[in-house]
């Protein structure tokens, strides 16, 4: 049997890592995690990228379940659901629509007895998806929270931790709620975060919160992110013991509250290792915790690439070298008099592959892609893109340069030119960034 060419390789091998993703797909894991039928009802509220994937999967699995509910995921990234209505809303700057469905989720939760099921849908993207403002603050404060949480470089825990103390559903709010109610709550959570820690995932809106309000104040001081008064006012009174703090671990809140992890970034990466097996290629899972500033990482995984391919160390060709996890970007503060700089285009994806790019100058046989399983990688409409030996060669042709497109964090520009961009549209999942670097 002919081996594919390394092109369809690394991206058949991202669509192995989202089919283990997809709620809908073969792997039924939705319905492997369905708690037992209540005798009241059944209330499904949740949100995130796949939201409307993971609804569609509670309606299929239990057919015969009266089902009420709203959840919320991003614009185009829904489904025709029969029961549990779709809402569509902003991502990653929340809006009145996130607000509105968030506000309903609370009134249903308002309704419910000790009879009742509350069904947490959970994913990605949650955070800002299901925008509710803690009392004091509004929409507009969660706006700018999130503009001033994304240029500023934090990783997405860090940034999680001022958002549950901004918010009236994240941090275990959401569970609190419920526990009023003397109902049962259940949160199926699909992972887009390192070591899939349930009170990071969209903010934790059913899991206990082990932050506080003074690590929210000192993120806010370690990455220099400019908040409105309102907002740092709102932290320092809960800092000061002015305002309850969200509910920790231990708390009766969650004595009815049950959280599962159903799909993970690793089990992603491990479905992409199976295929390269399949194909004859020994497949290395480096893990789904990389965390760092995108371009840095790429020179460290080059280093190791190389090693693979001048030495046979510490695995010989043919091998894929597979990770996951959540690299950053830390953009440029900009003045009003640098108007004319070139606007950024792209994502961590994006920038990770055009370091890795350069770095790497055209090493034979080798190929890569970088892709967020969101279908979103940053500014634009891509997932990421793919590299191959030519990459550098090509783009030199039509004098577009690397170092000078990395340098304003235009990747996308990069990628786009030589038409090495990967599209895929909305996934309706999020297991987080997708990488790999075959070696033939």
């Amino acid at each position: 049997m002919t081996r594919p060419d390394g092109r369809t390789l690394v991206r058949a091998s991202f669509d192995a890592a989202l089919a283990a993703a997809d709620p809908l797909g073969a792997v039924p894991f939705i319905a492997d995690h369905l708690p037992p039928k209540p005798k009241g009802r059944v209330v499904v509220i949740g949100g995130g990228k796949a939201a409307a994937s993971m609804a569609l999967a509670v309606e299929r699995a239990w057919p015969d379940v009266v089902l009420t509910g709203v959840v919320v995921t991003r614009y185009a990234h829904g489904l025709e659901t029969r029961h549990i209505e779709i809402v569509e809303a902003g991502h990653p700057v929340p809006d009145e629509a996130g607000t509105n469905a968030a506000a309903r989720m609370l009134e249903l939760v308002a309704t419910l007895t000790p009879d009742d099921l509350l069904l947490a849908l959970i994913s990605g993207g949650g955070s800002s998806l299901m925008s509710s403002p803690a009392p004091g603050l509004s929409m507009d404060h969660l706006k700018l929270l999130n503009r001033a949480l994304l240029a500023s470089g934090a990783p997405i825990t860090a940034m999680n931790i001022v958002r549950k103390h901004c918010s009236a559903i994240a941090g275990g709010r959401l569970a609190e709620a419920v526990s009023k109610r003397g109902a049962k709550a259940v949160a199926l959570i699909i992972s887009d975060v390192t070591g899939d820690d349930s009170s990071a995932i969209a903010s934790g809106p059913c899991s206990p919160d082990p932050s506080t309000f003074q690590d929210a104040l000192d993120v806010v001081a370690r990455y220099r992110i400019d908040l409105p008064y309102a907002i740092l006012s709102h932290l320092q009174r809960g800092a000061d013991g002015s305002m309850a703090e969200t509910p920790k671990p231990g708390d009766p809140a969650f004595a009815r509250v049950t959280n599962h992890v159903v799909a993970t970034a690793h089990a992603s990466l491990d479905a992409a290792a199976a295929y390269f097996r399949a194909q004859g290629i020994t497949a290395a899972v480096l893990g789904d915790t990389v965390t760092g500033e995108a371009r840095e990482v790429a020179k460290v995984f080059a280093a190791l690439a190389r090693e693979v391919r001048e030495h046979g160390q510490p695995w010989k060709p043919p091998v894929a070298l597979i990770s996951g996890g959540e690299c950053e970007v830390t953009m440029p503060v900009l003045h009003p008099r640098d108007r004319n700089v070139p606007k950024a285009r792209g994502g961590r994806c994006t920038e990770f592959l055009l370091s890795l790019a350069i770095t790497l100058d055209g090493m034979p046989d080798t190929y890569a892609i970088a892709c967020d399983t969101d279908g979103i990688d940053g500014s634009e409409d891509n997932a990421g893109a793919v590299l191959a030996p030519d990459t550098l060669a090509r783009a030199a042709v039509l004098e577009v340069v690397a170092q000078q497109k990395l340098d304003v964090h235009d990747a996308w520009g990069y990628f786009d030119a030589i038409d090495d961009l990967v599209v895929t549209g909305p996934t309706r999942t999020n297991v987080n960034d997708y990488r790999v670097i075959l070696i033939l």
